[in-house]
């Protein structure tokens, strides 16, 4: 932390107000503006949503912040701030918890003796959320003049707001755009955890199609979390009051299969002995996601086309036709195009489910967000299990990164949970804070036996000197990772650690072109 001058960055803040900057990068440099003008060590813009404040942005804690989502009731700190009109400051000896214990760059990680205030901020006379900034140095908010602060917080306010705006105008000038696709306009927002560019591609994408009526088809591969963006579809749908009834498709019996759709009537066939509605009925005015819808049998498929076609089911056993509202969202991970092409999927009710397709990315192509997930899922095991906190260590952060997860979302989750457990059975305490390494993760030893690496090194790189080995490593690296980021060099510099200069430098140097050059 170096010495600054009130207010230095304030001419630049308020430049960026007339500047067409993307929500989060506006939000970032609204940060590095404060952080600049004011003495402190971490920065932080939390977002109220509904019992929890959700990081935005933040500045000098590790990113799996971002990740985490603060219940303001078990939170005395975000909660005093939350509900003062005005600056709060606590002594540097406050007894209160601090939320960021374990964010904090530290060497352990812990948060000790130090000073730390933070102000609420309100937007059209609206509570928007808190900022707050934490000094690692007791006494550097001494002779700290809050009328300043409070010029900052305004200028701060003014600057979320453009955010929110130039959102809003985005999400209007795509929802105009699918409007003249003959989509339903849509007026809320759903949250998918991710910043990466094709998790706001899906989003958008999610936001469009959440309000229509539309059939919509969620591919991808196991565990990136089709389910969830099925939910989230549902939920942001004027349907949303009403159920959302799953089947599993894969785990549908033929021999039941109408039954479980469509529901039988009293004596239908042996052990029918009372009337039972079907899923389809069970879903009326709300939603019906098939699950695993590509393990659907032919001849059920033949069954469902019709009741898709016509709006109408009939119970096995009776001959009354009955009419139902229900939207239908499919999931599989198999490619239903290849299917119908090989003849094990009907093409006539692959295109009455495939109106909207929804492709889900799998977790190797959003970069940095593995860091976010992770966090939201540490997070999730410290409450479960009790703990202060449980953070990353850099290598593992590293491994993270670096790891393709073939399982994706689940084998992260799984992987962190993994992790916690062997901390624990190692026999740390809940009371301090946890530090996970790549063995925890899971990752082979750093130093393997001298005759592993040996065996290893001649079985991989034979005849090829160290420098030329780390220029391969270094090149295929690069080139992965920008492939991943779709050619994009800012994002794909912000995955590696690396300022934007130097990694041009680096691809000139090694003859990897970009989409962005």
């Amino acid at each position: 932390m170096t010495p600054t001058k009130p207010l230095a960055s304030l001419p630049d803040v308020v430049a960026d107000l007339s500047r067409h900057l993307p929500p989060q990068v506006r939000l970032k440099r609204l940060l590095e503006a404060l952080m600049d003008s004011f003495p402190c060590d971490a920065a932080a813009l939390l977002q109220l949503d509904g019992d929890y404040l959700v990081p935005r942005a933040v500045k000098g804690l590790s990113q799996e912040a971002l990740g985490r989502r603060f219940v303001v009731a078990e939170q005395p700190r975000l909660q005093e701030i939350l509900h003062s009109r005005g600056l709060v400051r606590f002594p540097a000896d406050s007894s209160l918890p601090d939320p960021y214990d374990g964010l904090v760059d530290t060497p352990d990680g812990h948060i000790y003796v130090h000073d730390c205030m933070g102000a609420a901020l309100h937007i059209d006379g609206r509570f928007w959320g808190i900022l707050t900034l934490d000094a690692l140095t007791p006494g550097v908010f001494n002779g700290f003049d809050p009328d300043l602060f409070k010029t900052f917080v305004s200028v701060a306010a003014a600057s979320i707001r453009a955010a929110d705006v130039i959102d809003a105008l985005e999400v209007q000038l795509k929802h105009q755009q699918q409007v003249q696709a003959s989509w339903l306009d849509a007026d809320h927002e759903t949250e998918l955890l991710g910043e990466s560019e094709v998790m706001v591609r899906l989003q958008r994408e999610v936001y469009v199609v959440a309000r229509s009526d539309v059939s919509v088809l969620i591919q991808g591969e196991t565990g990136v979390g089709k389910e969830l963006v099925a939910r989230l579809i549902h939920l942001q749908s004027p349907r949303a009051q009403q159920p959302m009834v799953q089947v599993n498709c894969a785990a549908l019996p033929e021999a039941i299969a109408e039954s479980e759709l469509f529901g039988h009537v009293n004596g239908a066939f042996s052990g029918a002995s009372q009337n039972r509605a079907g899923k389809f009925e069970l879903a009326d005015g709300g939603t019906l996601l098939l699950d695993e819808v590509g393990e659907l049998p032919l001849s059920i498929q033949a069954t469902l086309l019709r009741a898709l076609q016509s709006g109408e089911i009939q119970r096995v056993g009776s001959d009354l036709p009955h009419r139902v509202d229900t939207r239908i969202i499919a999931v599989t991970n198999r490619d239903l195009a290849a299917e119908v092409k090989a003849g094990r999927f009907r093409a006539d009710l692959y295109h009455r489910l495939n109106v909207y397709p929804i492709t889900v990315p799998p977790l190797r192509e959003r970069g940095p967000d593995v860091h976010l997930l992770a966090g939201h899922f540490l997070q999730r095991c410290e409450r479960k299990q009790g703990l202060r906190g449980v953070r990353l260590s850099k290598a593992a952060q590293h491994w993270l990164s670096v790891y393709p997860w073939p399982g994706n979302i689940r084998e992260l989750e799984h992987t962190i949970i993994r992790a916690v457990v062997k901390t624990m059975s190692e026999g740390h305490s809940r009371d301090r804070i946890i530090e996970l390494t790549p063995q925890h993760l899971g990752a082979e030893p750093v130093r393997p036996s001298a005759e592993l690496a040996t065996d290893r090194a001649a079985a991989i790189l034979p005849e090829i000197t160290l420098a030329d080995a780390l220029e391969q490593f270094k090149r295929e690296l690069l080139g992965s990772r920008l492939h991943a980021h779709g050619g994009n060099v800012a994002a794909t510099a912000r995955s590696l650690g690396l300022d934007r200069g130097n990694l041009y430098r680096q691809l000139k140097r090694l003859g990897i072109t970009s989409a962005t050059q």
